[in-house]
């Protein structure tokens, strides 16, 4: 989507009701630390996954 705006004209007076300005709430990464579990090295994974692409 593209807005322009003019000389003075605010944000808020341009966007729709259902978009608003302000940024999304952050994601709290830390909470999700350990939470999956693998009996596989995670690096043994990594590169697993990025052979694939050769």
């Amino acid at each position: 989507m593209t807005i322009v705006l003019k000389k003075g004209q605010k944000l808020e007076e341009v966007l729709p009701p259902n978009i608003s300005a302000k940024g999304s709430k952050k994601l709290n990464a830390k909470k999700y630390v350990g939470m999956v579990k693998s009996a596989e090295d995670p690096l043994e994974i990594q590169r697993r996954i990025r052979n694939e692409w050769e």
